[in-house]
């Protein structure tokens, strides 16, 4: 059985300062309403930079087909719509090649 490893999405949005509250609740309302509920769909984590110009969101998915399935599905095209007219993105999608941990404590 071959089973190919799950493919990482990392969207980088740039967006006025002004603007990046509302990005993230276009994203956040997105994702619970639609994307997380779509086959394939493993998590997502979302990140603010601290200076307000940038929001990024993590993704993982099973696969690429399950992630193109999603992007064809209408319902979470009202809110990337209006996300990608508030703000530019670079899209990228990656396999992950190596995890790091923290060393695990040594016994006393």
């Amino acid at each position: 059985m071959n089973v190919s490893p799950p493919v990482t999405l990392i969207n980088v949005f740039t967006v006025d300062p002004t603007k990046q509250e509302e990005l993230i609740d276009l994203l956040t309302r997105a994702t619970e309403a639609s994307v997380r509920h779509a086959p394939g769909f493993i998590s997502a984590r979302l990140h603010r930079s601290l200076d307000g110009r940038k929001v990024t969101m993590y993704a993982q998915w099973e696969s690429r087909d399950a992630y193109q399935a999603m992007r064809e599905d209408p319902g979470p095209r009202p809110y990337l719509e209006r996300a990608v007219a508030i703000a530019t993105f670079e899209l990228g999608m990656y396999e992950v090649v190596q995890t790091f941990l923290p060393e695990a404590p040594r016994a006393a």
